[in-house]
C-alpha cells in the first residue's frame, strides 16, 4: 500500500509542477486558480510522502518521489507545453525510469 501511496504522491508532484507551468501562462483570476491548484497538490503530495516514509526508507522514498515527479513533469512539458522530445532527452528520461524501477525492486 505504501508504494501505491508513493506513486500517488509523485503524481501530485507532477500536478503541482503542471499548475506552476499553467499559472505562468495565465493572468488574473485564472492564474490564482492555478496557484491554488499548486498549493493543494503540494500539500497532498507532501502529506503522502511523510506518510510513506514512516514505513519505507527515506532515501528510497524520496528518490522515487522525485523521480516520478521529474519523469511526469518532463512528459507534461512535452505533451502539454510542447517542449522538445529529442533523442538524448528521451534517452536520459528512460534511464531515470529504469532507476526508479530498480529502486523499487531492491527495496523492501
Amino acid at each position: 500500500m505504501n508504494w501505491i501511496l508513493l506513486v500517488v504522491a509523485g503524481l501530485f508532484e507532477v500536478g503541482f509542477a503542471a499548475c506552476l507551468g499553467k499559472a505562468k501562462e495565465s493572468s488574473g483570476k485564472i492564474a490564482v486558480f492555478w496557484y491554488l491548484g499548486f498549493f493543494i497538490c503540494l500539500t497532498i503530495s507532501m502529506i503522502l510522502l511523510v506518510k510513506v516514509t514512516k514505513e519505507l526508507p527515506i532515501g528510497t522514498a524520496y528518490a522515487v518521489w522525485t523521480g516520478i515527479g521529474a519523469v511526469g513533469s518532463v512528459l507534461v512539458g512535452i505533451f502539454v507545453f510542447k517542449e522538445p522530445a529529442y533523442f538524448w532527452r528521451m534517452f536520459f528520461l528512460s534511464t531515470l525510469i529504469l532507476s526508479i524501477v530498480g529502486l523499487k525492486i531492491v527495496s523492501k
